[in-house]
């Protein structure tokens, strides 16, 4: 259940993330550092687990 909230509120804040918090992201890198931070959690996440 929360892995499936994280990945909703991860979606929600890659797509419109934006225009909540109102940053200006034309080349894409504050999305590239989201997504980066995410796959490295869930990584992390893994190794902690075994």
């Amino acid at each position: 259940m929360i892995t499936g909230l994280a990945l909703a509120l991860f979606i929600a804040l890659i797509g419109f993330g934006g225009s909540y918090f109102g940053w200006d992201d034309p080349s894409g890198k504050v999305q590239l550092a989201l997504f980066t931070c995410f796959v490295l959690g869930i990584v992390c996440g893994y190794k902690v687990k075994d």
